[in-house]
């Protein structure tokens, strides 16, 4: 799901759900915030990571390379179950 599908669908089950107090909806947002912002931190390691590669391929010596791309990976999953997780209660209030 692209990154303005999610916000439309969030808007939307938020709109839907009369039940639901201001504070569970800023909690959310809050949530949801902090989320893209790590997800764009998580961009710029990636673009970190293709120099690294760039530097490896024309000879040079990257020291701890597996070891950074294995803690990115690690920081990707978790930030996408914690999205995950988000989108599944927001569709199981919206049910």
């Amino acid at each position: 799901m692209s990154v303005a599908a999610f916000l439309a669908y969030s808007a939307l089950a938020a709109a839907r759900d009369q039940t639901r107090t201001a504070e569970a909806i800023a909690t959310d947002r809050d949530v949801l915030t902090a989320l893209f912002g790590v997800r764009r931190q998580l961009g710029w390691a990636g673009s970190n990571v293709n120099q690294m590669a760039r530097a490896l391929n024309a000879g040079a010596d990257v020291p701890h390379f597996a070891e950074v791309l294995g803690e990115l990976r690690r920081a990707a999953h978790a930030v996408q179950q914690a999205a995950d997780r988000v989108a599944d209660r927001q569709q199981d209030s919206a049910a």
